[in-house]
């Protein structure tokens, strides 16, 4: 018998929903982990009825499975980090703090937390009620290592509307306020950035920002997603703050640049530009 080699990965959890569609949510989660060479765990929080054209239903996981998903994977096979995706209503949001402090997981702690504060739609329509946004502001965001909203988001947790640069500035102070270690101000959504793509990482003292290019393409669903999942990777490989957020930027410009028509509407970014095919038998 051939015996097997291996050595064991970084792990990292998504506490997220699902998407049937394949295209955001933890299946992007898990395939970017994968293409970052850490091992993905789940916990699930919603399952939606999902195309590349839209969701049609959501149907929530009750609360003590959702803490229990995390407690069980966080004592067995242990995290070295953690990120949400849709957490669906305020109940499951205040949760999923408790379950993470319970395993040691947010700002302060052994395990790093980054919160994608999934509020709103690709197409900027709102996801949540506004009691899940204050649990956001008040419950989550203070425990979060880093905070990564678009800018649709932001309109909705801190009424900023945001047209320029001075705009992601004070809306990265805004959100910071609330109290997590940092906030990435995403900038994919600024309409009046023609040239490129910057994101701005701000800490409360230091302003980073990190420019991007700007594809021709409508095929970004579950960008977002893939962004927080691979910065949460470079986390759980030991990279301090910055470090894993241009590794998760690095990671999604290729996403972007390699994504793929799927369906009758958005297709999704993708992982597969990260690996040569095993299946390619050329030398």
């Amino acid at each position: 018998m051939e015996p097997t080699v291996g050595t064991t990965p970084p792990r990292v959890m998504t506490i997220a929903g699902t998407d049937s569609g394949g295209g955001a949510g933890i299946a992007a989660d898990l395939r970017t982990f994968a293409a970052c060479g850490v091992h993905g765990c789940l916990a699930v929080c919603a399952v939606t009825v999902q195309n590349s054209v839209g969701v049609t239903g959501v149907h929530t996981i009750p609360v003590d499975t959702i803490a229990g998903q995390i407690a069980t994977v966080a004592s067995d096979i242990g995290l070295q980090a953690a990120k949400t995706g849709m957490l669906a209503n305020a109940e499951i949001i205040e949760t999923v703090a408790r379950a993470c402090d319970g395993c040691g997981i947010g700002a302060g702690l052994a395990t790093p937390f980054v919160v994608d504060p999934v509020a709103a739609s690709m197409h900027g329509d709102p996801l949540l009620a506004a009691e899940a946004l204050d649990a956001y502001r008040h419950t989550l965001f203070p425990r979060a290592t880093l905070v990564t909203p678009n800018l649709d988001e932001i309109r909705l947790l801190v009424e900023h509307d945001v047209h320029d640069r001075a705009g992601q500035y004070a809306a990265a102070k805004a959100l910071h306020a609330l109290g997590p270690r940092a906030v990435l101000v995403k900038g994919g959504h600024l309409a009046e950035d023609t040239d490129g793509c910057l994101d701005l990482l701000y800490d409360g003292e230091t302003a980073v920002e990190l420019p991007g290019p700007r594809f021709d393409t409508g095929h970004t669903h579950g960008g977002g997603d893939s962004l927080a999942a691979a910065i949460a990777s470079g986390l759980a490989r030991g990279m301090e703050l910055e470090a894993a957020v241009r590794f998760g930027k690095r990671y999604i410009v290729e996403a972007v640049r390699h994504a793929y028509p799927l369906g009758a509407g958005h297709g999704p970014v993708s992982a597969l530009w990260a690996g040569r095919p095993w299946w390619d038998e050329r030398d």
